[in-house]
């Protein structure tokens, strides 16, 4: 994948991962990593982030040629179309998401698969997930369709341990910056009622 070529490729396909993947002889997830790295001065693609999880939501692979702000540890949020697209294999899912700092990121996600497995071995199955500030999203072939200047974003944290939404009915784990709030005759949406304050 030739910087010059993939980069001309990428701009005028709409950055089409499966399509750019089918040009260049790549699989989904190689070109997906090959877009993170388009950041040359005179050439400068879209600046994506990339995370690759299992389906256990663990993070395996994380690039950024932006600013996309992502844990060190700790997987990624269970409301992030990341983890529902192990339900639709080899179908790539869009989202617009809002992070707790009001930022807005477009995303794809998609499974992908080892190029090879053993014969007997468990066939491990990853969703990668590419994506981008919400203002470069008109630029992708995945935002036709998408409103993208009144679209309703899903709100999404880090991860569980470092999101301060409060009221969040996939809370995994109480967040580590505040103290939980203990009331045994009070239930709420969360079983970790905290002060966001």
């Amino acid at each position: 994948m030739p910087y010059r070529k993939f980069h001309a490729a990428a701009e005028a396909l709409g950055y089409d991962v499966e399509v750019l993947g089918a040009r260049f002889g790549a699989s989904f997830e190689q070109v997906a990593h090959r877009l993170t790295t388009l950041a040359r001065a005179n050439a400068r693609g879209i600046p994506f982030f990339l995370v690759r999880v299992d389906s256990a939501g663990n993070v395996s692979k994380r690039f950024s040629s932006g600013r996309f702000p992502f844990s060190q540890f700790g997987g990624t949020c269970p409301l992030w179309n990341l983890h529902s697209t192990f339900r639709t294999p080899g179908q790539v899912a869009t989202q617009i998401v809002e992070l707790p700092d009001a930022s807005r990121w477009f995303s794809i996600a998609r499974t992908v698969r080892r190029a090879f497995n053993p014969w007997g071995a468990p066939d491990p199955q990853f969703v990668v997930g590419l994506g981008c500030e919400l203002k470069y999203a008109h630029r992708l072939v995945y935002a036709r369709g998408h409103d993208l200047a009144s679209a309703d974003a899903t709100p999404i944290g880090i991860n569980c341990r470092l999101c301060e939404r409060v009221a969040c009915p996939q809370r995994a784990a109480p967040p580590l910056m505040h103290a939980l709030i203990v009331d045994e005759m009070k239930r709420g949406v969360s079983p970790f009622e905290f002060d966001a304050t």
